[in-house]
C-alpha cells in the first residue's frame, strides 16, 4: 500500500484550535461499517448507541506537562520536551530539545525551582537528559511545565488546556499527548453508558510523540511504527472475555485503546499484562478484539487514518471524511468525534 492512498483535502480552518465550550458540546458522526450509512448525533447521544452487555474500554493515561523552558549556563534559552522516562537511577528522560546552538553532552540547563537538566548523550534525534534538584519530580513538573499541545494547534498552551487536554478519567501519569476521543467524555456520560448495562473497563497506554510523527516513506511496507508502553489489568481482560462469550461488543474509546487491545490479542484473545504496542494496522487487517470504535478525525497520511480505514473500510471512511468536511465538522485533537460500529 502507498502513503498517497491515505491523503485527503482538509481546509485549514476546520482544524480546531480550542476545545468546544463544554466537553460534551461536540458533534459525533456515526458510521455503520456494514452498509456505509452515515448519521450524526451529539456527545450525550453516544450513550444510546451502546447495547446491554457491551464493554467500553478506555485509556486512563494522564498527560504530563512535558514542555519546559530553561536557560543554559551561558544564558541561551532552551526548550525541553519530555518524551519518556528511561530505566535507571534518578530522573533520566529521553527528550527533544530546541536551542540556538545544539546542546551537547555535558550541557546544563537551569530550570525553575533550582532544578538542573544535564545532557548525558544524544541518540537518534533525541537527547538523554538527567534532571536533578527536585524532591518530587512529578510534583515539580506540574508547576514548572506546560501542556504539550499538538503541532497543528498554532498557539501557546493556555490555562484551559490544563483541564481540557486531559480526560476526566486520567489517572496514570506518563503520556505526552492525550487520548483525544476521551476528551469528550463527562462523568454524566459515563454514568449514562453504565445505565445502559455497559461495563466500563480501563487500560493504560502512554501516548507518545510518535502519534504525530509523519510517515516518511511512500511504500508503507517500509514504515516502522513507534512503540508505546501499555498495561491491561486482569479485570479488563476478564470483562472482555465475558463480553465476547455472551455475544456483546467491545467498544474501544480511541485508537490508543484499540492498538493496545489488538496488540495484546495477537494470540486471538486479549491477554492481561504489560507490553509495548508497535502494531501497524492497515486495510486488510483482521481485528481480533474490537467491535466498535469511538475516535476523533485524524491527519491525512497518518497511521491513525490508516487504522480507521482498516476498521471502517477504506471506501466508507474516505466518504465519511469527505462528508465531514462538507458538514464542517471540527478536526483533530480538540475537534469532533466518530462512532464506528
Amino acid at each position: 500500500m502507498l502513503l498517497s492512498d491515505f491523503d485527503y483535502q482538509l481546509p485549514p480552518e476546520l482544524i480546531a484550535q480550542h476545545p468546544a465550550e463544554r466537553r460534551d458540546a461536540s458533534r459525533v458522526m456515526t458510521v455503520d461499517r456494514e452498509n456505509g450509512t452515515l448519521g450524526e448525533t451529539t456527545v450525550p447521544g453516544i450513550a444510546s448507541l451502546f447495547r446491554p452487555g457491551d464493554v467500553l474500554v478506555l485509556n486512563d493515561t494522564r498527560v504530563i506537562p512535558a514542555r519546559l523552558l530553561g536557560k543554559k549556563e551561558s544564558g541561551g534559552t532552551v526548550e525541553i520536551f519530555l518524551v519518556r522516562r528511561l530505566n535507571g537511577e534518578g530522573e533520566l528522560w529521553s527528550c527533544l530539545m530546541k536551542a540556538s546552538k545544539t546542546p551537547g553532552p555535558g550541557c546544563r540547563v537551569l530550570l525553575p525551582g533550582g532544578v538542573t537538566a544535564t545532557v548525558t548523550a544524544r541518540e537518534e534525534g533525541e537527547w538523554r537528559v538527567l534532571f536533578e534538584g527536585a524532591d518530587d519530580f512529578m510534583l515539580w513538573l506540574e508547576g514548572a511545565g506546560s501542556m504539550p499541545l499538538p503541532p497543528y494547534i498554532k498557539r501557546n498552551p493556555e490555562g484551559e488546556d490544563r483541564e481540557r487536554y486531559q480526560t476526566v478519567f486520567a489517572r496514570e501519569k506518563g503520556a505526552v499527548a492525550a487520548p483525544t476521543a476521551g476528551l469528550h467524555f463527562t462523568p454524566e456520560l459515563l454514568d449514562a453508558i453504565r445505565a445502559q448495562g455497559v461495563t466500563i473497563a480501563p487500560l493504560t497506554l502512554h501516548v507518545g510523540l510518535g502519534t504525530f510523527m509523519p510517515v516518511r516513506v511512500e511504500d508503507l511496507s517500509r514504515h516502522t511504527m513507534h512503540r508505546e508502553i501499555y498495561r491491561i489489568p486482569q479485570s479488563t481482560a476478564d470483562a472482555i472475555a465475558a463480553c465476547k462469550a455472551a455475544g456483546g461488543r467491545v467498544v474501544a474509546l480511541g485508537t490508543t485503546s484499540l492498538r493496545a487491545l489488538e496488540h495484546a490479542a495477537a494470540s486471538g484473545e486479549v491477554k492481561a499484562g504489560e507490553g509495548e504496542a508497535d502494531i501497524f494496522i492497515l486495510p486488510g487487517y483482521s481485528f481480533k478484539a474490537v467491535d466498535a470504535l469511538i475516535t476523533n478525525f485524524h491527519l491525512p497520511k497518518s497511521t491513525l487514518f490508516m487504522l480507521v480505514c482498516a476498521f471502517g473500510g477504506q471506501e466508507t471512511m474516505t466518504a465519511a471524511y469527505r462528508e465531514a468536511v462538507a458538514r464542517r465538522f471540527r478536526f483533530f485533537s480538540y475537534g469532533d468525534a466518530m462512532f464506528i460500529s
